[in-house]
């Protein structure tokens, strides 16, 4: 009879004391922290929040959303000259509304940000970031979810709007962008403030995209 060896004891795997490489979530946080206020960090987070919630309804890619959610307001702290700067130099069209209020800019800057800081290349999320203020007409879903996400958000407030809105968010796509749009379009309108006509065409592109579901 053979004598049968000992079974050799399995080793641990070795204990590694590397730690592991920031997310992108990480490291655009990381990279925001020092310089927007709390207030800006709650609403980016709240617009995360809601994006993901809204993807998960939508059959929209989950972690898109929160890519594209985390990094939308990466430049909205940004001063009016360096959104014109960074603009000009990308070569976005301007137009007088745009000139005349920069600060409209920082969603398309954002997506340059994205790129050029974060190494972001998914064309679906850089769009998502370019669509979150204005909308677009044609915009896909991930654009729709991200632009619905930054005025719906918890932190925007309960009033009885934004409650109508946020339960329509859940139900239709897109009659939530349109009437959205038009929600914006009607608290500027007591203002001085300037209306980009992107937002009306994304109100009727997507009132039309409606009827058609």
């Amino acid at each position: 009879m053979t004598d049968v060896p000992p079974r050799s004891p399995i080793a641990p795997p070795p204990i590694s004391n590397t730690a592991p490489a920031p997310t992108l979530r990480d490291r655009v946080l990381a990279w925001l922290t020092p310089q927007v206020s709390a207030k800006r960090l709650d609403h980016i987070l709240g617009v995360e929040q809601m994006a993901i919630a809204l993807a998960q309804c939508h059959q929209v890619d989950v972690q898109q959303a929160a890519q594209a959610a985390i990094l939308h307001d990466v430049a909205k702290h940004f001063p009016p000259a360096q959104l014109l700067h960074m603009a000009t130099d990308a070569g976005i069209p301007l137009d007088a509304i745009l000139t005349a209020a920069p600060q409209l800019l920082h969603a398309d800057v954002g997506a340059i940000v994205a790129w050029e800081q974060f190494g972001v290349t998914d064309p679906a999320i850089l769009d998502a970031i370019r669509n979150h203020t204005l909308g677009s007409p044609g915009m896909d879903r991930l654009s729709c979810v991200v632009f619905l996400a930054d005025t719906l958000e918890p932190g925007r407030g309960d009033t009885p709007e934004l409650v109508h809105l946020r339960e329509l968010s859940q139900q239709d796509l897109y009659l939530a962008v349109a009437q959205t749009s038009a929600y914006g379009v009607q608290r500027l309108l007591p203002t001085r403030r300037l209306i980009h006509p992107r937002t009306v065409l994304t109100r009727n592109w997507a009132l039309q995209q409606a009827s058609l579901t």
